[in-house]
């Protein structure tokens, strides 16, 4: 029902524990302690880490936590991959004067939770998505922000059409922020507006849609 636009690929072999990858605090030369930057600003190792290790407790805590953290193995890549996507986002947004309320995101997540039978099984879902419970309200507001920029764009997400005009406009914000990601974690492909090691087209799958 739900789909994040990051990949999240199946590793062979992970171990509950053992899964939170060591990430060193070194960056590439040029960006010391930083995994990449984005429009000048630091996005560190550190702070991946932190979120790395944020999804991998609460998979601890579930039932299922030794199949979510091999569902989940690429959870490094993955996470970078939205805080990239994150930032260019809001440019795009703020770009096109798209704002989200806290009202907004309450409301869509209410119906989200009710669609999905409690609050508990909504996170349950996230979840195998590799997202920690405290972080669904900023994917509630990321998938808001897209059908606002959308919106001001006059493109249809659920056409291969408004898709591709979308992409064409977060590929143009994504180049006028000098990405520049760590080699160690890939490199970013400001035309698919992705991480080139995840190999996921987030533009390509629209949410699904909420019924009031």
């Amino acid at each position: 029902m739900f789909r994040r636009r990051t990949a999240l690929s199946v590793s062979a072999t992970a171990a509950l524990l053992a899964a939170t990858p060591l990430l060193a605090a070194c960056g590439n030369d040029a960006h010391p302690g930083a995994a990449a930057i984005v429009d000048g600003k630091r996005i560190t190792v550190s702070q991946l880490q932190a979120k790395v290790k944020d999804v991998r407790a609460a998979q601890a805590k579930s039932p299922q936590g030794g199949q979510l953290v091999m569902n989940t193995g690429r959870l490094s890549l993955a996470t970078l991959n939205g805080m990239i996507f994150d930032e260019v986002l809001a440019r795009g947004a703020q770009d096109a004067g798209v704002t989200v309320s806290r009202g907004d995101i309450q409301k869509w997540r209410g119906r989200a939770e009710k669609q999905a039978g409690s609050a508990e099984r909504l996170k349950a879902m996230w979840l195998q998505q590799g997202v920690a419970p405290d972080e669904i309200d900023a994917m509630v507001r990321n998938q808001l922000l897209l059908d606002g920029v959308a919106e001001h764009l006059h493109a249809d997400r659920r056409a291969p059409q408004g898709q591709q005009k979308l992409a064409r406009a977060l590929a143009k914000t994504s180049r006028s922020m000098g990405i520049d990601v760590n080699p160690r974690f890939g490199k970013w492909d400001d035309q698919q507006v992705i991480l080139g090691e995840t190999k996921d087209p987030w533009i390509t799958r629209e949410p699904a849609k909420q019924q009031a």
